[in-house]
Order: C-alpha cells, then sequence, then structure tokens
C-alpha cells in the first residue's frame, strides 16, 4: 500500500532520545515501523540519523517531529537543520493535550515517542528553521538580564526588611548591599553587549530605529520581541502572532447555561507579555489616541487590567506592521 507521509518522532531527555518510525498509509491508516533509544550526544545523534534512514522507506521524506524541552533538544534540532533534514517542533502543551485523547493508560517515553509520531502523521505542521543567530544572541542576553532584574528585586525586599528591623545586621547589610552593585554591574554589561551587537548590524539598527518610534516602545522592548519571535520568522498574520504571545482572548460558552469570562490564553511565550506591560502604561498616558481606547474599554467593562492587555497587542500588531512594512 501507499505511504502517504513518513514521520520520526522523537522523545528527547537530557541524556536520551527515544524515536519511534512511522507511515501514514493511503487508507488513512498508521503503522509504527521501529523504536530505538539513543544517547542525547554529538556521537549518538549521528548513528540516530543513520538508523532511521535505514529503516524507512524508499522514496519518501522523512519528517522529524520533537517536543520543545528547554533546552536538551536544541542540539538535536541544529544538526537536523543544518544536514537539511525537515525539522518540526511542537510545544509540549499540544503533546500533552494530545495524549489525553490516546486510549494509553501508561506513559513511558516509548509511548510519548509513538505519541509524538502519530501526531505528525496527523497534522499539519509549520517547518522549523534554525533561529537567525543575532536574534539568538539578543534573546540569550534579554532573558539574563531579565533573571538579573528578578533576583535584583528579591534582595531590595531583603534589603529593606533588614533594615527597618529594631536591631539590624550591619554584615548582611554591606553583603546584600554588595550583591546589589554585583547585579548592577551585569545588568550594565549585558546592556553593552546588546548595544554592540545593535551597532555592529544596519540591518538590526535600522529596525530597532524605526520600532523606537512607537511611543513608549524603548530598545530593550524592540530588541525582546526580536529576540523572542526570531525576527517574526514564522509569523504570517497578527492572529498568529497574538496566539503566539499568548494574548488571544478565550472564551467558554455552551448553550444557556454555560457562560464563562473572556480571558487572555497566556498559553504563549511569557517574555513577549512581560516586555510590553511598561510601554502600555506609558502609551496610555502620552499618547492620545491609545489613551482614547484605553479610556474607552475600561469605561466598557470597569477592568483596567483588561484594557492594558489590548494596547499590548495592538502595540505588538504595531512592531509587527512596522517590522514588515
Amino acid at each position: 500500500m501507499k505511504v502517504l507521509k513518513q514521520v520520526a518522532g522523537i522523545d528527547v531527555s537530557q541524556k536520551e532520545l527515544v524515536v519511534t518510525l512511522g507511515c501514514l498509509y493511503e487508507d488513512q491508516t498508521i503503522k509504527f515501523l521501529a523504536y530505538k533509544v539513543f544517547k542525547n550526544t554529538d556521537v549518538g545523534i549521528p548513528l540516530l540519523i543513520n538508523w532511521i534512514e535505514k529503516q524507512s522507506v524508499e522514496d519518501q521524506e522523512i519528517h522529524y517531529v520533537m517536543e520543545a524541552t528547554g533546552v536538551y533538544h536544541q542540539k538535536f534540532a541544529y544538526y537536523l537543520a543544518e544536514n537539511n533534514k525537515k525539522v518540526y517542533i511542537v510545544l509540549p502543551n499540544k503533546i500533552s493535550s494530545y495524549l489525553r485523547t490516546l486510549d494509553i493508560k501508561t506513559i513511558t517515553d516509548k509511548s510519548c515517542s509513538q505519541a509524538i509520531t502519530q501526531f505528525g502523521l496527523e497534522r499539519k505542521l509549520n517547518h522549523w528553521k534554525k533561529p537567525d543567530q543575532t536574534y539568538n544572541e539578543l534573546q540569550q542576553l534579554t532573558r539574563e538580564r531579565d533573571q538579573i532584574v528578578q533576583e535584583r528585586n528579591v534582595i531590595k525586599n531583603q534589603l529593606h526588611a533588614e533594615t527597618i528591623q529594631a536591631s539590624p545586621h550591619l554584615k548582611s547589610i554591606e553583603r546584600m548591599q554588595a550583591r546589589m552593585n554585583l547585579l548592577n554591574a551585569q545588568e550594565k554589561a549585558i546592556k553593552k553587549d546588546i548595544d554592540t551587537i545593535i551597532n555592529t548590524n544596519p540591518v538590526i539598527k535600522q529596525l530597532i530605529e524605526r520600532l523606537t518610534t512607537i511611543p513608549g516602545v524603548g530598545v530593550l522592548t524592540a530588541v525582546t520581541v526580536l529576540g523572542e519571535t526570531n525576527g517574526f520568522e514564522l509569523i504570517r498574520n497578527k492572529s498568529q502572532l497574538s496566539s503566539y504571545a499568548g494574548l488571544d482572548v478565550r472564551e467558554k460558552q455552551s448553550g444557556t447555561s454555560v457562560k464563562g469570562k473572556s480571558r487572555i490564553s497566556k498559553k504563549g511565550n511569557r517574555m513577549l507579555r512581560k516586555c510590553l506591560f511598561l510601554p502600555a502604561l506609558t502609551i496610555v498616558k502620552w499618547d492620545d489616541n491609545f489613551k482614547e481606547v484605553y479610556i474607552r474599554l475600561t469605561s466598557k467593562h470597569g477592568i483596567k487590567m483588561k484594557a492594558l492587555v489590548a494596547i499590548q497587542r495592538k502595540i505588538l500588531e504595531l512592531i509587527y506592521i512596522l517590522f514588515k512594512k
């Protein structure tokens, strides 16, 4: 029987790559052809690819499908992309939801890899491409800065609590202040690295200058959006962008008895939502157009945060339009 599609589903962990090879036939049946475990190392990855090519059906392209498991999948995905293989990376929550629809009572690495294979065979997925090196570096730097800011806020609160005590410990205060100074210096170093990347890349510099013309959007916001979206590489429209950022609206309604409140999904990129919060606060204060929208939305339902979320979405869409056009 003719094979319509061939997928290698890989369950990626820190040390192992659990792979299942499966086919979709013309009568829409699915069959698992082979299963094996390899080490997630520079030696194990080529062995996995050679094994799959030997087990696969001839004259049929192999689609490699895997979950986005933190940073553990990156080495394998980069290797596949550099060797011109078809790579598809799926969010873990999609695989988890799909697993619940299957009649699987015991969850193991093997059953997970089979579920990923079946998911890849049944769905039309977006082809994953290796991130641009510049955007990847900007993403790493902005995320490192975010961690430093969070840590500094924790220490700042501890320092405040220590200083207002009846009998504060001076040595503890000195150590906290030293950590604060170190974090401040590291943040300055990160900003310097970001400026170096921007100034040495004329295209990125021109993009940043264009995006920062939006009221409230500074260099860090623009850099974060570009880094987290890889220069909007896989974004095709504004609706897809809102969903990627987790700013898409979810509604729950059934018949006449079930009518839940509309909420944003929050299932997208948390860093995008976070970096747009302060620009939203700024733009509703200083830009008349956005202020009018904010007042109208707030007067409609009386919830300021709901109006700010709508402003965040509009800012993100505006960044996308300026980037594309």
